[in-house]
């Protein structure tokens, strides 16, 4: 972009210092890495739906079904087959949606190159069975909060110390699946699920 023409000099100083600032900021920008995002601590939070042990038990069993499936041209590596089977059965878990609470979950899944892009529409607040990868997927759904840290000098000039670094405060759950122990399931493997 062409910078705007002055005939002033101390507007010309001006423009020169905004653009050091605009620097100073996009190389803040690009030192924030995924690895230095991915350190910030996660917000602590409670879960959104509390259900007695007997709530779960008595409650209706919700078996959950893409919506619409869209078909894959790959080919199905059969490598994988064993990765698949395993996250492709069916767990019973608690959708919760942190940011909309009580909101229903639009999610589109595709854990394995060969299989099809499926939508889901997930209920919340009750136990559902759905599959191990729809569950780990929800539980993966987060983000990170980032907020400008006044303590750091970016930048220091003849006008002054310019303050203010990016940095990631916190991470928050947007979507989490609970998972559900009771005599009617069993949940096996590395992570929650």
């Amino acid at each position: 972009m062409a910078r705007p023409k002055s005939s002033s000099e101390g507007v010309q100083k001006e423009i020169e210092s905004i653009e050091k600032q605009m620097q100073s900021i996009d190389e803040n920008i690009k030192d924030l890495t995924l690895d230095k995002m991915n350190m910030a601590p996660k917000q602590d939070e409670e879960p959104v739906t509390k259900l007695s042990q007997k709530e779960i038990e008595n409650s209706k069993d919700i078996y959950l079904k893409p919506k619409r499936q869209i078909a894959s041209r790959e080919k199905f590596n059969e490598k994988y087959r064993e990765d698949y089977n395993f996250a492709s059965e069916y767990v019973r878990f608690i959708p919760e949606h942190r940011e909309i609470i009580g909101d229903t979950i639009e999610l589109w899944t595709k854990p394995f190159a060969g299989m099809p892009a499926q939508e889901w529409i997930i209920p919340t607040g009750k136990p559902v069975w759905g599959p191990r990868y729809l569950a780990e997927q929800l539980s993966r759904c987060k983000y990170h909060r980032l907020v400008m840290k006044q303590s750091v000098i970016t930048e220091q000039n003849q006008m002054g110390q310019m303050y203010g670094a990016l940095a990631a405060e916190t991470t928050v759950q947007r979507l989490d699946a609970l998972p559900v122990s009771n005599t009617k399931s069993i949940f096996m493997g590395s992570n929650r699920f």
